[in-house]
């Protein structure tokens, strides 16, 4: 299978290194192939922690939940006369709803799954259904490296992780707000943002939900791009809104939801829970919240458009009941985001939820251990878009360089395994067998020999090798080889075309928009 060192030639069968083999891998690592691969249509079966009984336990608290306590809706007229329209007892800025309504809105007009169009057709993605769509770190403020530590971002920072994320042969999008570019002003850097992630990569991307009018310059620049006939009738922009959990909607995330429902494009609706604090402490009662708070979410875009693409979206975590600091990789939260998965899929909508997370400050042990915690529950969960799939730190503070290349390793492990055992002739490899009978070995078999180069998923980060060739090569750490990593995929990066006109009246808009207004901070 590809990985971000596709080139490197194998060992022979025989297990001894040939003359020069060093110089050749070298050789091969300097000038790495990348193989882009397509986003996964799993063949492993999902996880289900709930029984008949236990979904229709959620499904009825819900309802609860929505009918007793209600919604808040806040800084939005439209929406809650909206849902008065649709019959559900509006006071104030909170929503109560009939037992049902919201499920049964979404049942009868959002789509189970849809295509995410990206400018080149062979990196468009289908998000729903059998398929996991892995996306970059999203939302962190802060980088780290171990070249300079932990520091602000910038927007150099940004088109870096767009770079890597391009490269990369298992991301299979390019994500949103990769990092935090705070050299930039606030009510301009979505430009250069959204601009980033069409320049320096083809593969599709998410739009900016930080305020009504960001979103309608994402959709402006994804007309521009794709023509406006083109985004009327297709998806081709997803984008984040977060509940402000517990059971509240505010403005600027329902202003957002509004602009990309109206346009036709996706919304990861998203309630963002750390239970103890945004949740009760229990997973049952974490889980009925979530659900309660995506179906009045995710029943509002098909209002504002029936057909508009939405999926289910769940950020669950704990925190320590000691110093209230969030904590992933833990059981409580991968239950919930099983169950969940089983509540999308019952709803009708595609998944969201998992990735690779950790707490740790630095890309070690802890990092590993919470992120592989996180991140193989998310595929057996059955998610369809993968948001924080590399790069995250720190609770999602900080994007790291080297945490971004281990976890795309790790990701290139998902796309094998997500594929499941193969069962064709070559796969049950009786010719090998029968050929070496008993008590011989499988190193020179015919069979091997044919299926050696892709036989096993071959880590770009990870060192197999001896002791002593360890002490010869630095004794390095799987931090130090992703820092070599990513520098060399910077300095080898080529931008993908772009039509010239296209590119010229992006950058047309972009100077209107920021010649508008005053740069701002807020």
């Amino acid at each position: 299978m590809a990985d971000l060192e596709t080139t490197e030639p194998a060992a022979p069968p025989s297990g001894r290194r040939a003359r020069g083999g060093a110089e050749a891998r070298r050789a091969a690592r300097s000038h790495p192939k990348i193989e882009q691969l397509p986003f996964i249509t799993r063949r492993i079966p999902v996880t289900e922690v709930l029984g008949a009984e236990g979904i229709e336990i959620m499904e009825r608290n819900a309802d609860t939940i929505l009918e007793e306590i209600g919604i808040e809706f806040r800084d939005d007229r439209e929406c809650l006369d909206l849902w008065k329209a649709a019959g559900a007892d509006v006071k104030g800025t909170r929503i109560h709803f009939p037992r049902g309504l919201p499920r049964s809105i979404i049942r009868k007009t959002a789509p189970r799954e849809f295509v995410q169009h990206a400018r080149n057709p062979e990196r468009t993605v289908t998000i729903g259904g059998a398929h996991t769509v892995f996306a970059p770190v999203y939302g962190p403020p802060f980088i780290r490296s171990l070249d300079e530590g932990r520091r602000y971002a910038t927007i150099e920072d940004f088109r870096n992780f767009v770079k890597l994320a391009y490269m990369t042969p298992a991301m299979h999008h390019s994500g949103g707000t990769v990092c935090e570019p705070v050299d930039l002003p606030v009510n301009k850097r979505h430009l250069d943002m959204v601009y980033s992630h069409i320049r320096y990569s083809d593969k599709a991307f998410m739009g900016s939900v930080t305020h009504p009018d960001r979103a309608r310059d994402t959709v402006e620049m994804a007309r521009i791009l794709f023509g406006a006939d083109f985004v009327d009738k297709n998806t081709v922009l997803i984008s984040l809104i977060n509940a402000n959990s517990p059971m509240v909607w505010d403005g600027t995330m329902l202003g957002a939801l509004k602009v990309y429902a109206r346009a036709n494009q996706a919304t990861i609706v998203t309630p963002f829970i750390l239970a103890g604090a945004m949740s009760p402490v229990t997973a049952a009662g974490t889980i009925a919240q979530v659900l309660a708070e995506v179906l009045a979410g995710a029943a509002t875009t098909q209002l504002v458009r029936p057909g508009a693409p939405v999926v289910f979206g769940v950020f669950a975590s704990s925190i320590s009941m000691q110093s209230g600091a969030p904590t992933f990789g833990t059981p409580e939260p991968t239950l919930v985001s099983l169950a969940v998965g089983q509540l999308a899929r019952r709803l009708g909508i595609p998944f969201r939820t998992g990735g690779s997370l950790c707490a740790s400050k630095i890309p070690d042990a802890q990092a590993a251990y919470e992120s592989a915690h996180t991140l193989l529950p998310t595929m057996l969960a059955g998610t369809n878009f993968v948001l924080h799939g590399a790069g995250w730190l720190e609770g999602g503070l900080a994007s790291g360089y080297e945490k971004f290349i281990m976890d795309a390793d790790q990701l290139g492990m998902m796309q094998v395994l997500s594929g499941n055992i193969d069962l064709s002739e070559n796969g049950q490899a009786l010719d090998a067998i029968r050929e070496v009978g008993p008590g011989s070995h499988f190193l020179g078999c015919a069979h091997t020999q044919a299926n050696f180069q892709t036989a096993f998923y071959r880590s770009s980060v990870a060192d197999n090798n001896s002791y002593e060739q360890w002490e010869a090569e630095g004794r390095q750490d799987a931090a130090s080889r992703a820092n070599k990593i990513w520098k060399r995929m910077l300095a080898e990066y080529e931008a993908p075309p772009i039509d010239p006109a296209i590119d010229e009246a992006l950058k047309d808009y972009i100077a209107g928009k920021k010649a508008a207004v005053p740069d701002s901070m807020v």
